[in-house]
């Protein structure tokens, strides 16, 4: 997580490229922008899944009486690893007589919260594992591709439930769909690109996470891990982001800042021939660089798995 961590993040549906590089290494306080840029491009699916969550509370969202055994309304809310506030913000919006509170290690990407919010989110910043205690306690707690950067993940989800009050909703956004950004075949390389690229991402996050303090294998069923939490299952979904081509500049800029993180990450763990498709897409002046192609898109799921505390 930005408390380790795209946010990422965040990437992150990986979206935030982790490479060979441990999570503890990361500057994330540069990578704000980038960050920011990486939540605002989920935001229509982060809104949905905050109003699915409020549909989950009998839709009420942050006042009246909550449904589904909920035992009342959604008071406090905790975006854990929230990074600089982008999907904080979204949950206030959703639940809007709820007190929001991001969550993170990072002072720069907290008080970059602050500022997108005007004042309205409440910030906290803390370092986990270890201070899980001073959360405090809340109604719903969203924590996207943050679970993944801490060590021991069922004791991290323990920890969470622990906080929950009754009735309370864990929701966890892990993983989902890697991004697809070009077709198949798109002129450069041996077709199939993307896929040994995502190949080579699972490997450095395979390392990444066997580095992390405390590192504990673990079969990565988000609702049974939330069950063992001590908490019952109480829905998955999956939610679409989609941007057809052409792409806006924005978006492309996204891209060829992430495909530089890649490069940077993996560039050695690829064949020679990948290499070169790789750098030729981030030629910022030719053609078939991402900043130009008219093929280029951005399609990616995010799967949120929900809890509630009895």
């Amino acid at each position: 997580m930005t408390s380790q961590h795209h946010q990422h993040g965040h990437g992150h549906q990986h979206g935030h490229a982790h490479g060979n590089v441990p999570a503890a290494d990361f500057d994330w306080d540069a990578l704000a922008a980038h960050l920011e840029h990486e939540a605002d491009l989920r935001a229509g699916a982060v809104t949905e899944a905050a109003r699915w969550l409020s549909g989950l509370y009998g839709g009420a969202a942050g006042g009246g009486t909550a449904g589904d055994g909920a035992a009342g309304a959604v008071r406090r809310i905790l975006d854990v690893g929230s990074g600089p506030g982008v999907i904080a913000g979204i949950l206030a919006d959703t639940f809007a007589t709820a007190e929001v509170v991001a969550v993170d290690q990072s002072a720069a990407l907290l008080e970059r919260a602050r500022t997108r919010s005007g004042g309205r989110l409440d910030t906290q910043q803390v370092d986990l594992p270890a201070e899980f205690d001073k959360l405090g306690e809340a109604d719903l707690i969203w924590s996207g591709n943050a679970i993944h950067h801490l060590g021991d993940q069922q004791a991290a989800l323990a920890s969470l439930a622990g906080v929950l009050r009754p009735g309370g909703l864990l929701a966890v956004a892990e993983r989902g769909l890697p991004a697809r950004f070009l077709p198949r075949d798109f002129g450069l390389g041996r077709p199939g690109f993307q896929a040994r690229l995502d190949a080579a991402h699972e490997d450095g996050f395979s390392t990444m996470r066997a580095e992390l303090p405390g590192s504990t294998a673990e079969i990565e069923d988000w609702p049974t891990m939330l069950e063992r939490a001590g908490l019952t299952p109480s829905g998955t979904r999956t939610f679409l982001v989609d941007r057809p081509a052409p792409l806006d500049r924005p978006t492309r800029e996204y891209l060829h800042t992430q495909l530089r993180r890649l490069h940077d990450q993996l560039a050695e763990s690829l064949h020679p021939e990948d290499r070169g498709t790789l750098e030729a897409l981030l030629d910022e002046e030719a053609p078939t660089g991402i900043l130009r192609r008219p093929d280029a898109f951005y399609l990616s799921a995010m799967t949120v798995h929900t809890a509630r505390k009895a």
